[in-house]
């Protein structure tokens, strides 16, 4: 048995107490992620972002709200897994100055500073221990394959799970399962309970029972 990590559904990136940036991140992909490892009979620990999905019981779950709040999580509880699903999508900027006040309409417009948040399967995947790996998920709109398995090695992955943006608030997927020498594994389409098996398998045969 497996302790397996899983990231799961959006990050929010304030601008103000009332505004903030984020994306269309579910949570549903890393709760079939959960459900399918369960499922296997490994431990669960779901670090999520603000989702309406219900994570499975029996695994502990952690809500956060921000990318630092999900990568300090991640970390600590990384440092006594066995693996890592990073199927979170975690808004990627934040605002330089988060102001304290809500901001008000001048009629003038607005301009916003933005710096990138750090990325939390790269530092995990720079950092694991011989016995540990690392999946990731790609989403992408444009040579989709290729970036996959460019993001692969920049962060240091054993397995990247290439999507398009459509699987963003669906009930179904469409990946490619590529493993860390570039092949393609297993193209899956369907319900993401499905698809969320089938990458289980995969991460059993190739890198917990390899």
């Amino acid at each position: 048995m497996a302790h397996i990590l899983i990231t799961s559904g959006p990050t929010r990136q304030y601008l103000d107490p009332v505004r903030y940036l984020t994306n269309a991140s579910s949570g549903r992909m890393g709760k079939a992620l959960a459900e399918a490892a369960l499922h296997l009979g490994h431990q669960v620990t779901v670090v999520s972002g603000p989702v309406e999905v219900v994570y499975p019981r029996e695994a502990r779950v952690i809500h956060v709200l921000t990318t630092l709040e999900m990568m300090d999580a991640a970390t600590e509880i990384f440092a006594n897994a066995d693996g890592l699903i990073g199927a979170a999508a975690p808004c990627d900027y934040m605002p330089k100055k988060v102001e304290a006040s809500k901001l008000s309409k001048t009629g003038n417009g607005l301009q916003l500073e933005l710096i990138e948040t750090p990325d939390i399967v790269a530092t995990l995947g720079a950092n694991k221990q011989p016995r540990q790996w690392v999946v990731g998920f790609a989403l992408e709109t444009d040579d989709v394959r290729f970036r996959a398995i460019v993001k692969m090695s920049k962060k240091c992955c054993d397995m990247i799970v290439s999507n398009r943006a459509e699987a963003m608030n669906a009930a179904t997927n469409s990946v490619e399962i590529i493993y860390k020498d570039g092949r393609v594994l297993e193209q899956i389409d369907g319900p993401k309970s499905e698809v969320a098996h089938g990458i289980l398998r995969w991460i059993e045969q190739c890198l917990i029972n390899a």
